[in-house]
Formats: C-alpha cells, structure tokens, sequence
C-alpha cells in the first residue's frame, strides 16, 4: 500500500472511538505503509460531470491525530483512489443505499470498492445468513402476530430483532408474551407489516458472542467472544459486553470456510460472523469492527493480514 490514496466513508470522525474503532486501525495501518487517506461521509458523494465524485478530507496524520482531517478544495473522482472502503455503519436505510447506488456507479467507471457495493445493496446481513441455515437455531423472518404465537409455543425462550439493526439495538428475550411483549412486537412490525426476525433463545450467549472476522474468504484465525455483563443477555461491545479475544474451534473455523468462500464469490472481502455456541446468528458485511480488540489483546493485527492479501 506504499504511496497509495485511499477514500473511506464513514460516519463523522468525531463519532468515531480511535480506542476501539476498525476503521481509524484500518486508516493508521495504510498510514504506516505510507500510504495517504482519505475520508469523506455519504452526504459528500456527488454525480457530476459524467463522474463519481465526493467532496472529501484528507487525514494528514492518521498515526497521531486520526480526527484531524483537512478539507481538500477540489472534488476527487472515485476512481482516481487506489481504494475507496465503504465504512458508514448501519442502519441500512433510503440514504446508505442512494449512497450504494451512487458507490456502484463509480465501480462501473473503474473504482475499486471494497465491499463491493452491488453485494451490499444484494444482501441483508441477518437475512443472509439464511443460505447457512444448517448452522443456524431454529430461526423464522415474520410479521403477523399469529406466526409469533405459533413460533413461542415451540420455545421457552425466543429472541426477536430487527432485520437492520445493529450493536444488539432493539433486541428483545421473550419468556412469555404479556400484552407489554405483543405490543413491542407490534410496534417493532410497524403494526404487522415490517418483517423481523425470531429465534429460539442459544443460553451458550453466556459465553459470548463470537465475532469472527473472514478476510479474502478466509476466517482469521482468532475471535471476539464478546461476553454480556451485569445481567444482561447482550455481548454486544455497543450495549456493554466484555470482549475476550480466543483462538478458533474447529466448528467456527469450518463454519467460516465454508461461509468464506460465498463472501469472497460476492466480492465481499472483509466481514464477520456471530456465532454463538456451535451456532451462526448473523453475516456482518457492512462494517464489521473486533479487530482493534483482537490487536490489542493478542498483537495479531486483522487488519494487516487483509492488506497484505490484496
């Protein structure tokens, strides 16, 4: 990556925790290859002039200040970019996919768009995960109220999520269904309309939440078990679990594999799946994050490892 230009989108730096942030790891490691960076949010993409263009800020030192950043005066074409990484964090609504229509444009003009945009406007991330529904928990993508009802008489304990959410946001356990449950699934439906997602409750969550990052369609060789705290059953890093970095099973490191290969098929190149106990819940293709936690606790470095196999 010596002497390389890289765009990412993101959301605002400021929003960003270069503590534990992939994307700022992701910036300071191109960085430290000489390369330069760049960054711009989705607001900032632009057709014109026969281009894809962004109005865009350059990082001068992303080492030492990765929230500094130096507005360039001129549009730059996307495919002027060695690289342009698609970072902007759910929730996957009209504007991030008007910004995925507008990345797609500017791959057809030659840029070089990791993830491939046309994957991430194909794939939902909890829908995905469907194609692997061997390793699934039994799992059922609703709306009505009666196919809830239906699906907790086979269950003592069901989970019920959103299909765009992220970072364990409006996540729900149900060990019975009072009026107060069916009114959350309610409004969650947008009154019966909206599919969500229902699975039977995996108690192997108490010992994380394991994301497991696959580069170039291969898993790395070591997991986030993230650990739910204080009574939770969330291990989410966002609503407050504990992130434990441990070396790969034998089931996960198969599961990842055989996942690994549909990924890279896509042109989706850095993702990371959640497995809970020996089961996949969740395909994250938009922006995945661990690798800062990975790093930090075991000095092997999955971002280093993705740029040396471009």
């Amino acid at each position: 990556m010596k002497n390389s230009t890289s765009l990412f989108v993101t959301d605002p730096l400021s929003s960003l925790n270069p503590k534990k942030d992939t994307t700022i790891l992701w910036m300071q490691e191109i960085a430290a290859q000489d390369g330069h960076i760049y960054q711009c949010e989705i607001s900032d993409l632009i057709y014109c002039d026969g281009l894809t263009q962004a109005t865009v800020s350059k990082i001068p030192d992303p080492l030492s200040n990765p929230q500094v950043a130096l507005s360039v005066d001129q549009l730059m074409a996307l495919n002027d970019f060695n690289v342009v990484y698609m970072r902007k964090d759910p929730p996957v609504n009209e504007d991030y996919m008007n910004a995925l229509h507008l990345l797609s444009q500017a791959k057809q003009e030659g840029a070089n768009v990791m993830n491939d945009p046309d994957s991430l406007k194909k794939f939902n991330e909890k829908i995905f995960a469907l194609q692997f529904s061997q390793w699934m928990p039994d799992t059922r993508v609703i709306c009505k109220k009666e196919d809830l009802l239906s699906f907790k008489k086979k269950h003592e304990i069901i989970i019920l999520k959103p299909l765009d959410g992220m970072g364990g946001e409006s996540i729900y356990k149900f060990e019975n269904l009072s009026p107060q449950h069916l009114d959350i699934f309610q409004d969650l439906t947008n009154n019966f309309q909206t599919m969500v997602m229902v699975q039977n409750f995996l108690p192997e969550i108490f010992d994380g939440d394991y994301r497991i990052l696959i580069i170039h369609g291969k898993p790395f060789p070591v997991a986030l078990a993230r650990i739910p705290q204080g009574g939770s059953f969330k291990g989410n890093l966002a609503a407050g679990g504990k992130g434990e970095a441990r070396a790969l099973n034998p089931i996960q490191q198969e599961v990842g594999e055989e996942i690994g290969k549909l990924l890279l098929a896509q042109g989706i190149t850095f993702a990371g799946i959640d497995m809970i106990g020996n089961y996949l819940t969740e395909i994250n293709i938009t922006s995945p994050t661990g690798a800062r936690e990975i790093l930090n606790q075991t000095q092997q470095n999955p971002i280093t490892a993705f740029l040396e196999s471009l």
